[in-house]
This record gives C-alpha cells, sequence and structure tokens, in this order.
C-alpha cells in the first residue's frame, strides 16, 4: 500500500513556524502536538524566518488594488451626488421640500 503525501496549507505551517520561535516547546514536543516530523518544522522554521522581511515590504500590486478600489469608490461617490442631486430638483419642483 503507498502512503499518500499529506499536503499542509500556509497558515498551518506559519501557526507551527512560530509555535516553534517562541521555544516553549522542543522540536519534538511539536512535532508529536502537530503531528509532524521536526525536520519539516525545522525547514518551515527557516523558511518563515527568510521570508518574514516581506511581510514589512510595501507591494507594489497592493497599492494598485487598493487605488482601483479607491477609484471605484469615487465613481460611486460622483453617481449618489449626482442622484441626490436629481431628486433634491425633482422634490423642489413639485413643492415638497
Amino acid at each position: 500500500m503507498k502512503k499518500m503525501r499529506r499536503k499542509f496549507d500556509s497558515s498551518f505551517k506559519a501557526r507551527v513556524a512560530i509555535e516553534a520561535l517562541k521555544e516553549r516547546e522542543t522540536l519534538s514536543e511539536l512535532a508529536v502536538r502537530f503531528d509532524v516530523h521536526a525536520n519539516q518544522i525545522s525547514q518551515w522554521k527557516s523558511e518563515f524566518l527568510a521570508n518574514s522581511a516581506a511581510a514589512f515590504e510595501l507591494g507594489g500590486k497592493k497599492e494598485v488594488a487598493s487605488n482601483a478600489d479607491i477609484d471605484k469608490l469615487y465613481l460611486k461617490i460622483g453617481q449618489l451626488e449626482m442622484e441626490k442631486d436629481f431628486l433634491k430638483k425633482s422634490l423642489n419642483r413639485l413643492g415638497l421640500s
């Protein structure tokens, strides 16, 4: 019988790496707790440390996405302002304001 490889998502790997960084438990204890080999935890810890600086870098893609969101919001504000003005004029014509 062939043993299937397990796949772990990035949030699980990060959680295990953070626990390893805290050093409250040994790698052996963490391995038992998370049902992962101690060598794998060491590898995830090293990878986490190597890539941790990326969390503080300003990503161009994130800025572009936020600028696109801001543009959408400004368009919506403009549309709502126009609708408000139209309704205000309509109410004035009917003498309801």
